[in-house]
């Protein structure tokens, strides 16, 4: 399913232009339901993806940035309003030296890219938001990274939220403690629940609707532990870089056809 896109022909050729009449075709039945505001993807298995097809180590990594062009071009067009993927985790800088720095030079390139006239956030209008112990990363990525966040500040048709050295349990821990601070001088010191989620990294966006991760794991990878208990998890079985146009359509048909019961169960938490 992954490799529609392997036509990467120009967008003139018949092929192409096929593929997207049926694409379009597809969303619009698609749409007769209720499609959701945001989806979140733990991109999961670019390593594996390497491993499997014999490729350098770093070639995952590319493969996994191209499969999220895809995702986003495919979102845009679905008009969700919101996607967070989570790209690197606080503990993966555990890995060995060699592979965090490629990674972080990946980073580097691909946040750079975000900033030229024909990348997609000029395309999109996307608005784009790091989420994460920013000061973790290296010092050009990090400052790569508030490059885009103030470039991309005044775009609204779209959101990107890049969750980069995050994990849920930094995320809550921080939003407990910027809540205690912020009470100290107040009469009323109680730390409320809203209190809390006022200081969440993700505040900039509503909660999940649906939550993929590939490679067939079901574990959340303490991954927005604290905004997805309310949401629908889906796990196909394809690595990161494998996942195509028919996983997005499965994960939106379970979430229109579990919609009522979702929207229950959130008024009643």
């Amino acid at each position: 399913m992954a490799q529609e896109n392997n036509t990467n022909a120009h967008p003139t050729h018949p092929l192409a232009r096929l593929a997207t009449f049926c694409r379009t075709c597809i969303f619009r039945l698609l749409s007769v339901g209720p499609i959701p505001t945001h989806l979140a993807f733990i991109m999961d298995g670019n390593r594996r993806f390497a491993k499997k097809h014999h490729l350098q180590e770093g070639t995952g990594h590319k493969a996994g940035y191209m499969a999220l062009m895809r995702i986003l071009k495919y979102c845009h067009e679905l008009r969700v309003k919101y996607v967070t993927v989570y790209a690197f985790s606080i503990d993966n800088f555990r890995r060995s030296p060699d592979e965090v720095k490629l990674v972080m030079d990946l980073m580097l390139d691909k946040i750079q890219g975000l900033l030229q006239q024909d990348s997609i956030v000029a395309q999109y209008g996307l608005r784009v938001h790091f989420i994460g112990t920013l000061h973790l990363l290296s010092e050009p990525v990090r400052i790569a990274a508030q490059k885009v966040m103030k470039a991309t500040a005044k775009n609204n048709r779209c959101v990107l939220l890049i969750c980069v050295a995050y994990t849920a349990t930094d995320e809550i821990t921080r939003a407990v403690e910027g809540s205690c601070r912020a009470k100290c001088d107040e009469k009323d010191a109680s730390v409320k629940l809203v209190d809390i989620e006022k200081h969440m990294y993700m505040a900039v966006a509503p909660e999940p609707d649906v939550l993929v991760r590939t490679s067939g794991e079901s574990r959340l990878s303490n991954f927005l532990l604290w905004q997805s208990s309310s949401c629908l998890l889906y796990a196909p079985n394809a690595l990161w870089p494998e996942i195509g146009l028919g996983h997005l359509i499965w994960a939106i048909l379970n979430f229109q056809r579990k919609h009522s019961y979702l929207e229950k169960k959130k008024k009643m938490t």
